[in-house]
């Protein structure tokens, strides 16, 4: 094996190695934070540091992988400096409102950024989906066509370059970012759309319905290639591992099913939960599942035998929103009982509650750092916390009802927030 480049990779942290082995190109990850996974929190602090030595990390790099030689120590450790230097580069960004945008005349239901924060789009009562340019405030386009709601929006990310957009209408569109153009126009669904989620190949379009069934569809052709069916109630939440073989979808019948993407075929039954099911995703490496439910609990199952690996607990009422950091290591939970909590996925012990806000948390996500957590909630606040100690380090205020979205973009430096009061705010 002969190693051709070393390239970096900011969120999770880790370094790509670019090989060729029997005359072909071949390409394998370092994922940093695996290389200490039980002290994954002083990792972490290392990676955000000011004035650690990088030489035990690249030392533990050279250990474990036999292509970094002794000769490639250098261009190693200037790469995790530059990692490091990343990591900490918004660690103490104070976000300040920049743009206050009265998006639609009639209720919001979504808002998304592209994986830049340079486009972001709203879905409407109105039956739209507008895009929108960040830096500006200046509306791109207006996605029309739909004869109902537009409830569930997504930029094919990390790409960037189409929308998804469900409705009640029970139909799916597909959209050019650049043009505005309708490519397709998916139909099969007899009730109304409530999620959907491209693959990260950006292949496919999943859309989950009231109908209690999923479908996949192809996006270059516009064909449905299969329909997921078993649950015996809504289908509210879908997502696809990271590989984009896998699919699971959760459900009003309390449970969560995992589905082979690639034939259809339901792999497991995730059966537990004894309330809805509000969110379930998978960590960055696939092989664990994280769900929540209206039950005040979260449930951690292993994605290859969907067998349940811990409930965590606390909660005094639904929980409402549950994810996880970008390696996969923290958990953090979000409930009507008005706080948050951070679990570690290794030993599945909370490690930090979030308390302050005056009202329910809908929303709660990390930065890509994963210093830093994001809620927003019925108190018409969003708030910035340290994911580590739980403090809370700024409040968002100005929206005058309630924050049912809120996301950071890639880099951690810009905030939307899209609240009942029917507008949107950027903060940067």
């Amino acid at each position: 094996m002969k190693l051709k480049s070393i390239l970096l990779r900011y969120y999770p942290p880790g370094i790509m190695l670019e090989y060729e082995k029997g005359g072909e190109v071949k390409t394998k990850s370092i994922d940093l934070l695996d290389l200490s996974a039980s002290k994954h929190l002083l990792l972490l602090l290392f990676l955000l540091s000011f004035s650690t030595d990088v030489k035990a990390l690249v030392d533990e790099i050279h250990k474990a992988e036999p292509l970094i030689t002794a000769s490639r120590m250098d261009q190693v450790r200037i790469l995790v400096e530059r990692l490091q230097k990343k990591l900490r580069q918004y660690n103490d960004h104070q976000f300040y409102l920049f743009k206050v945008l009265r998006a639609h005349i009639l209720p919001l239901t979504n808002v998304a950024l592209n994986k830049s924060g340079s486009c972001f789009i709203t879905g409407s009562y109105d039956r739209t989906c507008k895009l929108w340019e960040t830096a500006s405030g200046e509306e791109l386009h207006t996605l029309q066509g739909h004869r109902n709601v537009v409830y569930a929006i997504a930029f094919n990310n990390p790409y960037g370059d189409k929308i998804a957009t469900g409705s009640f209408d029970k139909t799916c569109k597909l959209w050019s970012v650049e043009t505005g153009k309708c490519y397709h126009t998916f139909r099969g669904h007899t009730a109304e759309i409530v999620c959907l989620s491209f693959n990260p190949q950006s292949t496919l379009v999943a859309t989950g319905s009231m109908d209690r069934t999923a479908k996949l569809w192809d996006i270059q052709s516009g064909d449905e290639l299969f329909t997921l069916t078993g649950h015996s109630a809504e289908i509210i939440s879908l997502s696809f591992n990271t590989a984009g073989n896998r699919i699971i979808t959760g459900s009003f019948d309390h449970t969560v099913s995992v589905w082979d993407s690639e034939t259809g075929r339901r792999l497991h039954t995730l059966s537990g939960h004894c309330a809805e099911i509000s969110s379930a995703l998978f960590n960055w490496d696939c092989s664990l599942i994280l769900t929540s439910s209206m039950d005040k609990t979260c449930r951690l199952w292993d994605a290859t035998n969907g067998k349940c690996l811990a409930t965590l607990t606390g909660h005094d009422d639904e929980i409402l929103d549950s994810c996880f950091d970008f390696p996969g290591k923290l958990i953090a939970t979000a409930s009507a009982d008005g706080t948050a909590r951070v679990f570690c996925a290794a030993t599945r012990k909370c490690i930090t509650k979030l308390e302050g806000h005056e009202g329910e948390i809908s929303k709660i996500s990390f930065n890509p750092q994963g210093s830093r957590l994001l809620t927003g909630s019925s108190d018409t606040t969003a708030r910035i916390w340290d994911a580590l100690t739980g403090q809370c380090l700024q409040v968002l205020e100005g929206h005058t009802d309630e924050i049912f979205s809120c996301a950071f973009n890639y880099q951690g430096n810009i905030v939307i927030t899209g609240s009942k009061d029917n507008t949107c705010r950027i903060w940067r």
